[in-house]
């Protein structure tokens, strides 16, 4: 720790704040499902590379649980920038001292504040690797344990701290004591410290049919990519990985890379999709660059990925004993009981739940598995509005819930003020009708026919390519929001769907879908529309939920 203490002292010399290296943001697998609007899960951030050499001379063990300097020279907000509350809380002076560390072969985890509530628990940790040499960290498991040494599972979030020499890091969790303490214990096990990996590619972008690229190498078996043009100068990018590693599918974040003639990573026009599941075991990414980028000359192709270069087995653990008393003082609930008729399924808004870093509401619904039809949440709290997100209850299905970070406010706040609800930008899922769409003369070339569902029109573009069909379907109505799958009946039992080979993005401007039919045979088709979406971006709802005092 002697590290990390002389840094500190001259953090506390300096009167300055720990600085942050510039972040790039992560996009992780981004999959939704037919009726739910994915919650706005904040996005992994990845730290630039550890700029350091070490040299590993030797394995100690040292178990130690002591008091550490006190965590106010370090900067959270950054990591804290989508759990604002919580950020709030810490300003506020508010959140249990902890101060406790543990190290073991040299690698140090120490637990610094503890934020517990009736909303959620929540750890600032950071942890000091040592002599080890990683961009980033994974482990093979991280979370809480109540004193009869059930896991309670939550989410993680950490960031490199250049200056300090340590992985800052969050832990969250749904889980909330049943009383005023509960004796825990935190613990991570067995750290992967990870770098960058990359294999080279001699994909040639010109040629749209499929390149298979055999791996072989650190979990990856084989990389399969495609290319289709699209209508607005873009090119779609859709790749297939299979693995020999398991663990790669979810861990390794797995992507193809395009590099121009000056070594620069090209951009994509698009946020893309990764880490979908195929029929037969592949995982898909699907990418959206523009066209002439890649065509250009000089561009070359890699397959860039996270891969483990060292691994400290052990498990790190400290016990603690929480406390809600500290956060008690600002927290309340109220019952509201307020019917939602905009909403469907029987919906009402239940309770609200107020503490100092964040407001739930507290939605039931009658029927299981109702869609919530917003993309974007608001609390107006007299005049100041909070920005919330959309979850599901996992093993509830008649819940859901709406979180606010209760940034730069305290609870007394909504005690005395007029508080309501604000939803905006409306995406409705329908079942789609009993019309077929028919595709005659099926062959390599590209045709298309125009069929409409509800009054929106939808342009079907259909050809073979590879002893595979492809369906491809848009609408020029920016209301239209896209479908979601396609199937052909077998008698009467909806058996053979396509597979989605370009997903749409719910309550996004470009409705095109694309499904794909495998080693299809035939010069006809019918097909069915699964489900469809309709995108009415500027309907707002708004539900007062108590007056001011």
């Amino acid at each position: 720790m002697e590290r990390i203490e002389e840094n500190l002292k001259k953090q506390m010399k300096s009167a300055k704040h720990v600085s942050y290296p510039d972040f790039d943001r992560m996009w992780s697998s981004i999959q939704q499902n037919e009726l739910k609007i994915a919650a706005g899960e904040p996005v992994p951030l990845r730290p630039r590379k550890r700029k350091r050499i070490a040299i590993i001379t030797g394995i100690s063990v040292a178990l130690m649980a002591t008091p550490v300097y006190a965590a106010l020279n370090y900067d959270w907000s950054h990591l804290l920038s989508y759990r604002a509350g919580i950020q709030t809380a810490l300003e506020q002076g508010l959140g249990q001292t902890i101060e406790q560390s543990v190290t073991k072969d040299g690698i140090t985890l120490t637990v610094h504040t503890a934020f517990i509530d009736e909303n959620r628990t929540f750890l600032l940790y950071s942890l000091d690797p040592g002599t080890r040499v990683g961009e980033q960290v994974a482990f093979d498991d991280i979370g809480l344990k109540d004193k009869d040494g059930r896991t309670i599972e939550g989410r993680y979030s950490h960031q490199w701290n250049e200056k300090l020499g340590v992985f800052q890091g969050y832990f969250e969790t749904d889980w909330v004591a049943d009383g005023q303490m509960a004796n825990t214990e935190f613990a991570m096990e067995n750290i992967h410290f990870t770098g960058e990996g990359s294999q080279s590619l001699n994909y040639d972008p010109s040629n749209s049919n499929t390149q298979v690229f055999p791996i072989q190498k650190d979990g990856i078996d084989s990389v399969s990519l495609q290319s289709f043009d699209q209508s607005d100068g873009n090119v779609l990018l859709r790749t297939a990985i299979t693995y020999t590693d398991p663990e790669m599918s979810s861990k390794g974040w797995v992507r193809v890379e395009a590099v121009n003639d000056k070594g620069e990573s090209i951009k994509e026009t698009e946020p893309s999709f990764n880490g979908t599941p195929g029929a037969a075991g592949e995982f898909i990414n699907q990418q959206k660059f523009e066209s002439d980028h890649l065509l250009a000359k000089g561009t070359a192709f890699q397959l860039t990925y996270d891969r483990t270069l060292e691994t400290a087995k052990g498990t790190w653990s400290l016990n603690m004993a929480l406390s809600k008393k500290q956060m008690d003082n600002g927290t309340f609930k109220e019952t509201l009981n307020i019917p939602v008729d905009q909403v469907p399924g029987g919906t009402k808004i239940q309770e609200m739940i107020v503490t100092p870093t964040q407001v739930r509401l507290i939605l039931i619904h009658e029927e299981k598995y109702t869609h919530v039809p917003y993309m974007e949440y608001q609390l107006d709290i007299g005049g100041t509005l909070l920005e919330g997100n959309i979850w599901s209850v996992q093993g509830q299905h008649n819940k859901t819930e709406l979180r606010f970070e209760m940034n730069g406010l305290n609870a007394a706040s909504l005690a005395s003020q007029p508080v309501s609800l604000i939803a905006k930008h409306r995406v409705d899922a329908y079942d789609g009708d009993s019309n077929p769409i028919r595709l005659t003369d099926v062959s390599a070339e590209r045709q298309s026919v125009t069929t409409s569902i509800a009054g929106y029109p939808i342009t079907w573009t259909y050809y073979m390519k590879e002893n595979n069909l492809y369906v491809e379907s848009s609408s020029a109505d920016p209301a239209f929001g896209g479908i979601n799958q396609t199937y052909y009946l077998d008698g009467n039992d909806r058996k053979n769907y396509g597979m989605p080979a370009m997903t749409v993005l719910l309550g996004d401007d470009n409705n095109k879908h694309m499904d794909v039919y495998e080693n299809f045979d035939k010069t006809e088709l019918e097909v069915y529309i699964s489900k469809y979406y309709t995108n009415k971006r500027d309907d707002v709802l708004r539900v007062p939920l108590k007056a001011g005092k």
